[in-house]
């Protein structure tokens, strides 16, 4: 159950004055127990079979605060804190915020946000998943041109358009780089940075959609700049340019409930289209998540292939609280090693071209 607290001890502490209309506690715990197969190659060797407790199997753990108060005349300031939480060792590398650290301006006019957050293009990717991108089913395990602000972007600016135009809703984000040093994921870091990290800051872009009833639509466009050259895909001087475009949509039929999105990236001569398709059956207290997505990652004559399929069953025990499990498998080809991971139980990175299974069973709970 969410909890409005009148006071915050940890900032009345800081002499901080508490004028918030309402300050709330949120917050998730999901631990699993997970068995993690079988890279294994073309002839079925394994390399590597792992059990282990795990997190965020069905939704991602954390712990937030969000406050707002009434500025008057519409106007509105609030808040937004938010880390994750592991409940399979409590958090033995620290507690941060690096979920979301927000301050925001509403009213009328919409919202301004400043801080940590989300990226407009990887919305649809989450929105649009039956999974949520979480645990085994998430639909990222097959995403190959990965930068470090593909979920979130730090030193970001943000405007959000107002309820109630019509359905149609959206977002803007322009984030600076600030001089952080962070590579791309695979297979675009592997020595190719000419002795250097790139930057993952200068992130622009865009989000806008529309939803009405069972139905929503949205697409997104971005651009990122790093330093740095990255010679294996041809990059001009020193300068890398990342473009991202996707396009998500959902249809509730009320017996199921249908999920799907296309997302391109672009870093000079490198291209991934990524395709993912998934549903939720809802029958009685139980749902059924079932997905499907694939990966095309193309540099000049290079190719390489990635799709994973995966299913949830989930039992309701209650509104907040719920049993599930999932099993996945990750299938590479050509040279690509993607692997099934579940919070921190992880599988090892398989021999190219090979495979990766997993099952967990877990224990969700909201407050």
């Amino acid at each position: 159950m969410k909890k409005s607290l009148i006071a915050l001890a940890v900032l009345a502490a800081s002499g901080a004055a508490m004028a918030q209309s309402s300050v709330t506690l949120f917050g998730i715990v999901d631990t699993n127990v997970s068995y993690l197969d079988g890279v294994s190659n073309a002839a079925g060797t394994n390399t590597e079979s792992k059990y282990g407790i795990g997190t965020s199997g069905n939704a991602t753990s954390r712990l937030g605060f969000r406050g707002v108060e009434d500025l008057g005349g519409g106007l509105k300031a609030g808040f937004h804190l938010e880390g994750e939480i592991f409940g399979d060792d409590g958090n033995a590398s620290g507690f941060n915020f690096k979920r979301r650290s927000t301050v925001s301006l509403m009213g009328n006019f919409g919202e301004v946000r400043l801080g940590r957050d989300y990226t407009p293009t990887f919305w649809n990717n989450t929105i649009f998943d039956a999974f949520g991108t979480n645990g085994l089913g998430d639909s990222s395990h097959v995403l190959q041109l990965a930068t470090a602000t593909f979920v979130r972007a730090d030193n970001a600016i943000g405007y959000f358009l107002p309820a109630g135009i019509g359905g149609v809703y959206g977002q803007f984000m322009a984030a600076a780089g600030e001089g952080g040093n962070v590579g791309v994921a695979a297979p675009l870091n592997a020595a190719a940075i000419n002795g250097s990290n790139i930057n993952p800051g200068r992130y622009v872009g865009g989000r806008v959609g529309f939803a009405s009833g069972p139905f929503d639509v949205a697409v997104a466009y971005a651009q990122q700049k790093f330093s740095g050259n990255l010679a294996n895909v041809n990059a001009v001087g020193n300068t890398v340019e990342q473009k991202t475009l996707n396009v998500g949509g959902s249809y509730d039929l009320g017996v199921v409930k249908l999920l799907s999105y296309f997302n391109q990236d672009k870093v000079d001569t490198a291209k991934e289209n990524r395709f993912s398709i998934s549903g939720v059956l809802p029958f009685g207290q139980s749902e059924v998540h079932l997905g499907y997505e694939m990966s095309k990652l193309t540099n000049g004559a290079a190719e390489s292939k990635i799709d994973q399929v995966a299913a949830t069953y989930q039992y309701n025990l209650s509104k907040r609280t719920a049993l599930y499990t999932t099993a996945s498998r990750v299938n590479n080809k050509n040279a690509t090693r993607a692997s099934v991971t579940s919070g921190t139980a992880q599988s090892a990175a398989p021999v190219a071209g090979g495979k990766s299974t997993g099952i967990e069973f877990g224990l969700r709970h909201f407050f």
